[in-house]
């Protein structure tokens, strides 16, 4: 079995190579096919490209962030609240908090 594919595999790179090989009515024109696959690659990708964008939807942008024109309030004032830490059985420094009478 191994060798039934092994010279199938081998029939058919050599099949390959002689179809891919160029003959000599073509000898003159190495460059024509290569230019003209590059330019048909560029306008497939073009016309691909062009339909892609139309049918996409519009970037979404997110709003504009908001800034408050002041800070707090009036006598409002920013302090810091005690947090009970279980483990060591104390009350340590906690986050700022704000504060507003």
């Amino acid at each position: 079995m191994r060798s039934t594919v092994t010279a199938l595999a081998a029939a058919a790179t050599i099949a390959i190579g002689a179809a891919a090989a160029p003959s000599t009515a073509q000898a003159y024109c190495y460059g024509c096919a290569v230019g003209a696959g590059v330019i048909g690659g560029l306008a497939a990708g073009a016309i691909i490209g062009s339909a892609a964008a139309a049918a996409a939807p519009p970037p979404y942008y997110g709003p504009a962030p908001v800034y408050p024109a002041y800070g707090p309030g009036p006598g409002c004032y920013y302090q810091r609240q005690p947090v009970w830490d279980p483990q060591a059985g104390v009350w340590r420094r906690g986050p700022k908090v704000l504060v507003c009478p």
